[in-house]
């Protein structure tokens, strides 16, 4: 499948862009088209080689459509405001969704996030559910990976040539809606590295407390378009990736903690730019984009092996079997063309 049909796809399935525009956080590129770039790039031209072949040598188109969440902005009102806010979360300088819950303590589902929000006088769409994207993102993913596995089982056994005939149709369908909801998560997890898309102070430090005298200047662009592209590096992020780290807990405790990180960027940022730190070529501001973006790339590929790994206990079909059912010598034909 050519990238426009995969991102065909990926724009009638899936969550798009926040757009934020320099005035309101519902408007600007999360890292711009360059950062975006080299988060997808490098996430998977890091796997490990006990992933699939197709994830791995698929580096280039990741790294392409990773962007196309952003490219799709403008799509229509109703699609561009019930979308946008999946890509970024506002938390105050409690690390409080608009004052409602923080972003370690939040609730399991969008729902209750949206309850809690309500209580405190605001809701979902104006504080951004980003948290809830990229965990919806990785369990596509997993189920996504849960079935290719099984279809590799089946087609390792004797099959009619009908059966073997739909079986490899499906698998090579599977792999095109696979990099199409990788794309997904690769642009979510990179909105949550850039720490004004984590932030109420996202375009300038706004009509809040300042005691610091941060700048209220709309910053947002500058710092992750043209200051990115211009400073910021495949090699110099490749250089800044840390290794792979498994933190042994849920996707929901992962993405929290990979937010409320981010989180923890934003003052620097404010104080960095009052430093000039963003001007020009200024090796402080590039150093800073480099780390940020290469946390973007290093926990998108971790994410992606946890989904692997994930994967293999995922149930898939109906009626629903795991890939260890398939290996023990369960038929999954059934469950996978379709049982109604």
């Amino acid at each position: 499948m050519t990238v426009a049909k995969l991102c065909h796809r990926l724009a009638a399935a899936v969550t798009l862009a926040t757009i934020m525009s320099l005035g309101s956080a519902t408007g600007a590129l999360a890292w711009g088209h360059a950062g975006h770039r080299i988060i997808g790039y490098l996430a998977v031209e890091g796997l490990p080689a006990d992933l699939p072949l197709f994830l791995r040598a698929s580096a280039t188109d990741a790294g392409e459509l990773a962007r196309e969440l952003d490219r799709s902005k403008g799509s229509g009102r109703i699609h561009d405001s019930d979308r946008d806010p999946g890509h970024f979360v506002d938390l105050d300088d409690a690390g409080k969704s608009m004052g409602g819950p923080h972003i370690m303590s939040l609730p399991p589902t969008r729902a209750d996030y949206e309850t809690q929000l309500r209580a405190v006088g605001s809701n979902s769409w104006a504080a951004g559910y980003l948290p809830y994207e990229i965990i919806a993102a990785w369990q596509q993913l997993r189920t996504d990976l849960a079935y290719w596995r099984v279809l590799n089982i089946a087609l390792a056994r004797p099959q009619t040539p009908e059966r073997r005939a739909w079986l490899e149709g499906d698998l090579r369908r599977r792999e095109m809606l696979t990099m199409a909801d990788l794309a997904v998560l690769e642009h979510l997890v990179g909105d949550g590295s850039q720490p004004l898309h984590v932030s109420i102070h996202y375009n300038g430090w706004g009509a809040f407390p300042n005691p610091r005298g941060y700048t209220t200047d709309r910053i947002h662009a500058p710092f992750e378009g043209a200051f990115v592209e211009n400073n910021v590096t495949l090699d110099a992020v490749r250089t800044a990736m840390v290794p792979y780290r498994d933190c042994s807990c849920p996707i929901e405790a992962r993405t929290a903690d990979y937010i409320r990180t981010s989180w923890t960027f934003v003052e620097p940022l404010y104080q960095l730019w009052g430093a000039g730190g963003f001007q020009g070529q200024d090796p402080r501001g590039r150093a800073f984009a480099t780390t940020r973006v290469a946390a973007g790339a290093a926990e998108l590929r971790d994410m992606i092996i946890d989904a692997w790994r994930a994967s293999a206990t995922a149930r898939v079909g109906y009626p629903a079997l795991t890939p260890e059912q398939v290996t023990a010598g369960a038929d999954p034909y059934g469950a996978l063309h379709g049982a109604d």
